[in-house]
């Protein structure tokens, strides 16, 4: 809206996870445009070198590009160690977004999907948190962890990418309490539906995604699926020292999602057994 002055986060070292596409890209393109030196890392070399060159464009500074696949450790280390080399040390926020989804219930999730997801959303998540600990207490700096509504709520048909999200808003109260006697504050957003490229990766094909993207008129009360700009804007604001009173707290960006009854609602209209069947759980 006119008139409106955003929130700066000029002169902020941040890294963002899983910055290539999605959630991720968008947060690094807005934290450009708020003046935030950047460092991106994603497993996509291609894409992710499209997002810097956004980024560079939005705010005239070159983000460091840092392609790596976080379930590896060494390319944690690697990747951490290239973000504060650098710029000199310094780290002020840490934007924890990377993460994958796997579809299925009980009766088809495998214990080879269950160690997937539980590394790739939650492993990577503790190692780079635990790297960045030391230089965020330096510069009083803050996480910001993606989770999900599926960290808030229960849904059938995506019990381990639902288990993944319940324990990354455990894993945020519990750092929070760690850290909060250092001033490092850390918190969660938890989308609702948001139009990315995440469910199609997880094997729902066009008019499956389609047909999931318009339940969402029935599963978010405001009528509609997030664009990922909305969520990066609530993380651009935790990551904000206008947040400085904020800290273990999970934040909703879903539509009013959360406050919805899905029993209530059809299978047709995306009621708790919709995804269940779509999955064949």
């Amino acid at each position: 809206m006119a008139g409106i002055t955003r929130y700066s986060l000029s002169g902020k070292v941040a890294l963002i996870t899983g910055a290539s596409s999605g959630i991720g890209a968008a947060t690094a393109t807005l934290f450009a445009q708020l003046g935030a030196r950047l460092a991106l890392t994603g497993r996509n070399e291609v894409n992710l070198k499209k997002v810097g060159e956004k980024c560079e464009k939005a705010s005239g500074k070159k983000p460091l590009l840092l392609v790596g696949d976080l379930t590896v450790d060494a390319d944690t280390k690697r990747i951490f160690q290239g973000a504060v080399d650098g710029y000199q040390g310094q780290l002020d926020i840490l934007i924890n977004n990377a993460g994958i989804i796997a579809l299925g219930g009980i009766q088809k999730a495998t214990l080879e999907q269950y160690d997937k997801i539980m590394n790739t959303n939650v492993r990577t998540m503790f190692h780079m948190t635990q790297l960045a600990v030391p230089y965020l207490i330096k510069t009083r700096g803050n996480v910001v962890n993606v989770s999900s509504i599926n960290g808030l709520r229960a849904f059938a048909g995506v019990l381990t990418y639902s288990l993944s999200k319940h324990a990354i808003d455990a894993f945020t109260q519990c750092v929070a309490l760690d850290l909060a006697d250092k001033k490092v504050r850390v918190n969660c957003v938890n989308p609702g539906v948001t139009h990315t490229e995440l469910h199609k990766r997880a094997g729902l094909n066009e008019k499956e995604y389609e047909a999931y993207l318009k339940r969402a008129r029935f599963t978010h009360a405001l009528g509609r699926y997030a664009e990922p700009e909305e969520v990066a804007d609530c993380i651009a604001f935790l990551a904000s020292d206008q947040a400085s009173f904020i800290t273990g707290a999970s934040i909703p960006v879903d539509g009013g999602r959360h406050a919805l009854c899905p029993s209530s609602l059809s299978r047709e209209e995306g009621g708790v057994s919709a995804m269940a069947q779509n999955t064949d759980v």
